[in-house]
């Protein structure tokens, strides 16, 4: 097993210097989606799960995950090798909890788009501008269900 490469104290208050809203990939989402002409509210706390962004207009919930947080199945995650069981059972709760939002969300009628941190790690502003617009199209499109961009779609993962 490797250790950290920093202490444990430095580690704790890098960990908890991570934010949960306003990330870098959400505002590029929501500065792009409104660039686009779209309106939306954010983390709106009636829903379940709390989605980044609503579009009551189109009845779509938005997304923004990191990878590692909720353990995409991407180049951007690994498993970390200290404290295994605790990021196994925290990142698996995670995703359980994102499953459950997105049911209870679709049973409620509303149209679920996530978007994955590796669509826009290390990417241009032209690839940026190629996640947004097929975003922008399946809200437009009014397609019904759940959408999911990855970075797989900019050649990525």
């Amino acid at each position: 097993m490797r250790s950290d490469i920093v202490d444990a104290a430095t580690r704790s208050r890098m960990m908890a210097g991570i934010r949960g809203k306003d990330t870098k990939p959400e505002m590029i989402v929501r500065r792009g989606l409104h660039r686009r002409g779209f309106r939306f509210r954010l983390h709106d706390r009636s829903l379940p799960g709390r989605p980044d962004l609503i579009l009551p207009r189109y009845h779509v919930a938005i997304f923004v995950h990191g990878c590692f947080w909720h353990g995409h199945d991407c180049p951007l995650f690994r498993w970390p090798r200290t404290r295994e069981d605790f990021w196994r059972d925290k990142i698996g709760r995670n995703r359980e909890r994102d499953r459950n939002a997105a049911e209870r969300l679709q049973e409620a009628g509303w149209r679920i788009l996530t978007i994955w941190e590796c669509a826009f790690r290390g990417k241009t502003d032209a690839d940026h501008d190629a996640t947004l617009n097929r975003a922008a199209d399946w809200i437009a499109n009014g397609a019904t269900g759940e959408a999911i961009l990855r970075g797989e779609l900019r050649g990525h993962c």
